[in-house]
């Protein structure tokens, strides 16, 4: 399985609701309480102005094309799925922290475990550093063990534990974990 990655489009705002409606209802990945609105996402990635922006990656099996075909009829154009989401955001609107970017991402369940985070993680920075961002920021619940392995293999430093800070849709209140990376 390969996978690529590249900037939202309008199309995409289903998959990403889905994607991100699937982490709401399980609990211990946002603090979400309940299911956004297919339009609810579609202003949020609208409202993702340069520098910063919102990026899907895509699972592309080129097994799935049979033995000759592609010289016969062409290439296939059936869309790739999208299996995840991230997003470059302002972590605080005020000037002074223009350059630093809160980052997020977000796998379809099925899709977890199975490199697509270090994949979009990977890529979220490079194009973080690209946009000429100086740090990015993770908030991450504490109890987010796949998370939390992301921020070490990528050299983020933890900064800070907030106890019991946040609920998620499953009524848990979670400590939030702090996690910062000079790019």
């Amino acid at each position: 399985m390969a996978y690529t990655f590249r900037p939202a489009e309008p199309r995409d705002v289903r998959s990403i609701t889905d994607i991100y409606n699937a982490s709401v209802l399980a609990g211990g990945s946002t603090a979400d309480l309940t299911p956004r609105t297919v339009e609810q996402r579609r202003e949020w990635l609208e409202s993702h102005k340069p520098p910063y922006g919102v990026f899907v990656v895509e699972a592309t099996d080129e097994s799935t094309e049979p033995d000759g075909l592609p010289e016969l009829f062409g290439t296939f154009d059936a869309p790739s799925p999208v299996v995840g989401f991230g997003a470059l955001s302002v972590f605080y609107n005020r000037a002074g922290y223009d350059g630093v970017t809160d980052l997020a991402y977000y796998i379809a369940p099925e899709w977890q475990r199975k490199g697509v985070g270090t994949f979009l993680l990977s890529n979220l920075l490079d194009e973080a550093r690209s946009r000429h961002m100086r740090k990015a920021c993770g908030i991450i619940f504490a109890d987010n063990a796949g998370s939390i392995a992301l921020m070490r293999r990528f050299g983020f430093t933890r900064f800070g534990l907030m106890p019991a800070a946040a609920a998620d849709s499953t009524g848990t209140m979670r400590d939030m974990s702090y996690w910062y990376l000079d790019l």
